[in-house]
């Protein structure tokens, strides 16, 4: 009976009929591809499906076309590009700059192109998480590309504020950059801050090829809205917009269509100029360098109480104006992370936050921030901790108690530690308070941090750039130590002299050490094997860390001896002078009885 109802509303025409009885849904509007042409409509549309411009087929339409093949569907694939980005030079790939008014999801798109969260991310419409300008390396599908994060752009804001200084440093930004991503928020449509900045863009940026993407259209993809969102997008004059989401990944693979022949065209040009997109320098540097641990890449981590000179310590450093500075307390909240070449090597640079001890209290970008700083301290090789000269010559302790928290925790991670005094060109005037500084800061480390000896302690003023270089070869050189390896062939020569000049109470007591190596670097961690009973007391222990800091020069490094005991192989006494007949049992046995048989051999 089904069947020829079926068959007769076939024959009618009537496709709402049959798709009820074959139990099939009527097509939706995604499901459908656009006109060519609309009329009425301006050809963005064909990006947007679900408006009203659009001329859906109905079923009967559909049931003339192929019949799928039955299974999961499987989604269309990226194209891939035609030029091989993975093999091309960090310093030679394209530069994309993210852009736009606050809060519109730059550094989430930034975290979503590198595929990792380096960058804060927080919801605050009324004020500015980012503020300095981090770089990365993006990966979306076969692209390779060089991203920068920018600070909110404001145009309003008056000069000499925060707003006005991140603006300035994104203008000084845009020319290294061939490329910008003009990002603005679909679900609160077309600011008129959004149309400001694409005028500042226009006036700064005239050679770079310039992207709308309509961020947060996760929400919208299924409405007419999107289609509105465009056309008012196109008051921009940057061309057709695209819709993403940063913070789910949708519209990538749209991204990904509009980027490729632009960075195809741009690594064809560099090409055809003559620049080698392979890198044989790095690899052959690396290859040199697999063997000595001391010249691979230095990350170095300032760090430091806020408003101590950080960030124009960093700026210092690269002779550039990289980071944002001022008089303002916190004004780093980013942990910036960048490269520079230093005497043929290469240094990271991070520049982190303000370090202020958790009461528990922070809220908002401060909380992240503090996270954000003890991460990068876990991760660096050497560790500034940054002091403020003036503050200890008007108080009576050179570090507070976070300085001394940053101390012991770089020495407990097995960190190396340089102490940098800053602001002392402040001091320079009243010579006995200058040389009190100088005198004081060392001993009270010391006392501090008994355990390690020798921290070594930089003096030197930042805003005018003296002790740049003091500092570098200061960093360098406890970088050397740290990575230091010794032979034990040398070690066990050294441990027989110190083993004979130390004072033992009773020999008979004293620990037989059979042989003394190092077994890691970065921090030397050295172990001694024990042939008897009596172990190394840490009283030894700690003469061994200080024999060896002062004979092989490792001062101001953390140093680790742990100790192993040898066990005694068991001997076996065999008796020589029976020369009798040996006595074999040979067990036989059943399931029920067991029976001894004596074998004369």
């Amino acid at each position: 009976m089904a069947a020829a109802i079926l068959r007769a509303a076939l024959r009618r025409s009537r496709p709402a009929a049959a798709a009820l009885l074959h139990h099939r849904p009527l097509p939706s509007s995604r499901s459908l591809p656009p006109l060519p042409s609309l009329g009425r409509s301006s050809p963005l549309l064909s990006r947007f499906p679900g408006s009203a411009g659009f001329v859906y087929s109905t079923v009967a339409d559909e049931s003339t076309a192929p019949v799928k093949p039955k299974g999961k569907a499987r989604k269309n694939p990226m194209k891939q590009s035609r030029f091989d980005f993975t093999k091309v030079d960090a310093a030679l790939l394209p530069t994309v700059i993210l852009v736009g008014r606050p809060n519109v999801g730059k550094s989430a798109l930034f975290n979503r192109f590198i595929r990792r969260r380096e960058a804060l991310v927080y919801n605050t419409p009324g004020d500015h998480v980012t503020r300095d300008i981090r770089e990365g390396v993006a990966k979306l599908g076969d692209l390779r590309f060089r991203v920068l994060d920018s600070a909110g752009l404001e145009t309003a804001a008056t000069s000499g504020s925060i707003l006005a200084r991140t603006a300035d440093m994104t203008g000084n930004v845009l020319a290294r950059s061939q490329f910008a991503i003009f990002l603005i928020d679909v679900r609160d449509g077309l600011q008129p801050l959004d149309l400001e900045v694409g005028q500042w863009l226009r006036r700064h940026a005239s050679g770079i090829h310039t992207i709308v993407a309509m961020n947060k259209s996760e929400s919208l993809d299924e409405h007419g809205v999107l289609t509105a969102a465009a056309g008012e997008a196109h008051r921009l004059g940057f061309g057709d917009p695209v819709a993403i989401s940063a913070e789910t990944g949708l519209g990538m693979a749209e991204l990904y269509e509009t980027l490729r022949p632009l960075f195809e065209d741009y690594m064809f040009q560099l090409t055809n100029n003559g620049l080698n997109q392979d890198d044989p320098n790095s690899e052959a540097e690396t290859e040199a360098h697999e063997g000595d641990e001391s010249k691979l890449p230095l990350q170095l981590a300032i760090v430091g109480r806020p408003n101590v000179g950080k960030s124009t310590l960093l700026n210092t450093l690269l002779q550039e104006q990289r980071v944002l500075v001022g008089p303002e307390a916190g004004l780093t909240r980013d942990s910036i992370r960048t490269q520079f070449q230093f005497d043929n090597r290469t240094v990271y640079l991070v520049d982190t936050a303000g370090w202020m001890e958790r009461s528990g209290k922070e809220k908002g970008p401060a909380s992240l921030s503090v996270v954000q700083s003890r991460k990068n301290l876990m991760r660096a090789h050497i560790v500034a901790l940054v002091l403020d000269g003036e503050k200890i010559a008007k108080s009576k302790s050179s570090m507070n108690h976070p300085e001394v928290l940053i101390a012991r925790q770089a020495i407990e991670e097995g960190r190396g530690l340089v102490v940098i005094v800053n602001k002392m060109d402040l001091l320079r005037e009243n010579r006995p308070l200058f040389d009190k500084v100088i005198d004081a800061v060392p001993k009270e480390i010391q006392t501090v941090i008994p355990q390690v000896t020798g921290i070594p302690v930089v003096f030197m003023s930042a805003l005018e750039g003296r002790g740049r270089i003091a500092v570098m070869r200061q960093v360098i050189d406890t970088y050397e130590k740290w990575c230091l390896r010794l032979s034990t062939s040398r070690l066990n020569r050294w441990l027989r002299k110190v083993m004979s000049r130390h004072s033992w109470k009773d020999s008979a007591t004293q620990p037989k050490v059979k042989y003394f190596t190092q077994v890691k670097a970065r921090p030397p961690t050295f172990v001694a094997f024990m042939s008897g009973k009596v172990q190394l007391s840490d009283t030894d222990i700690r003469f061994l860390t200080k024999s060896l800091k002062e004979d092989f020069d490792i001062g101001g490094i953390p140093i680790r001896v742990v100790q192993r005991s040898i066990p005694r192989k068991e001997t076996v006494k065999s008796n020589s002078r029976n020369t009798g007949p040996r006595i074999n049992t040979r067990m036989r046995t059943d399931k029920r009885t067991t029976v001894c048989e004596p074998t004369t051999s």
